[in-house]
């Protein structure tokens, strides 16, 4: 393989990694050349840097919180304290990405507290359909990871992982978004099928359930995966690779025009809006499994 993989850079804290592996593929760069080929060269190859939008934010915010209500005590896991966890979280956050502070204008601190309600009011939908006093997870924002094809390292940051006593494996992703149409609903479920491949093999466990919590609308989609579907969706991942690989050594990635035009950061570099991708990068070889970005992805951007 011979394409520059690009990783997150919190990637940078996962264990050592076999010698044969020469690429690396998240589950939202894979989904970004499923959904645009000029879109993951932008964000892959280019590196074109990306304003953070309100909802890339929210979604950011909420992950947190969600993910610090865990550490209280079961019996103090009520809505009233994910709500004193909002301000604080959000706090951290700009202090941690700086970018996020302009998000608001200087002065404006209505639509800084109409965010920070609304933030509030997605965690509420979170209480609507789970109550955590009777979870204790087994791994939260947990980097997993596993070779497949001998060569291509998948990975990535899963919401959280729950445990049963008999050990199976329930994998939770929270989305701010509302609940989508099919076709949204498959991405979404691809990530997971990411995620269930790379257990699958690191633990030779087939998660019993992949549930996605859609936190605006309060609802709840389960499903359940098996080993031969997992075999299929491992062949589907590499040749995706292989795709990217070919694309790369060509230097064409073309757009692929859809509605998620709509939210896209790069209409003015993209031949479908009548702009011009920048030359390719001619750079020197890269270290495969690193991702130079300066900022790592950030849980809720891809809602």
């Amino acid at each position: 393989m011979t394409a520059e993989p690009v990783i997150d850079a919190q990637d940078t804290l996962a264990p050592a990694v076999p010698p044969t592996v020469r690429a690396s593929l998240s589950p939202s760069r894979a989904a970004d050349f499923k959904t645009c080929p000029l879109l993951y060269r932008f964000r892959s190859i280019d590196r074109l840097p990306e304003r953070p939008t309100v909802e890339q934010a929210r979604g950011t915010l909420v992950h947190a919180v969600l993910e610090r209500l865990f550490d209280l005590p079961a019996a103090a896991r009520t809505p009233e304290s994910a709500g004193d966890l909002v301000t604080p979280q959000w706090d951290r956050l700009v202090t941690e990405q700086p970018e996020l502070a302009g998000l608001f204008a200087e002065g404006d601190d209505a639509g800084a507290a109409e965010f920070l309600r609304s933030a509030t009011a997605l965690l509420e939908g979170y209480f609507a359909v789970e109550d955590p006093r009777r979870l204790e997870p087994a791994e939260r924002e947990a980097l997993i990871s596993a070779v497949v094809d001998d060569e291509l390292l998948i990975r990535g940051y899963l919401d959280r992982l729950d445990v049963a006593p008999d050990g199976a494996l329930r994998v939770v992703d929270y989305k701010t978004g509302g609940a989508p149409r099919e076709a949204f609903e498959a991405r979404a479920l691809f990530q997971l099928k990411f995620y269930a491949l790379v257990l699958w093999r690191t633990r030779g466990v087939v998660p019993r359930v992949l549930r996605l919590l859609y936190l605006k609308d309060a609802e709840v989609c389960d499903y359940t995966p098996d080993a031969e579907e997992l075999l299929r969706f491992e062949r589907t991942v590499v040749a995706l690779w292989q795709a990217i690989e070919q694309a790369t050594r060509r230097q064409d990635f073309r757009p692929r025009p859809s509605r998620l035009c709509d939210w896209c950061s790069h209409q003015a570099l993209c031949p479908t809006f009548g702009g011009t991708p920048p030359p390719f990068p001619v750079t020197a070889p890269a270290d495969p499994l690193r991702d130079s970005r300066s900022q790592p992805a950030t849980p809720g951007a891809d809602e």
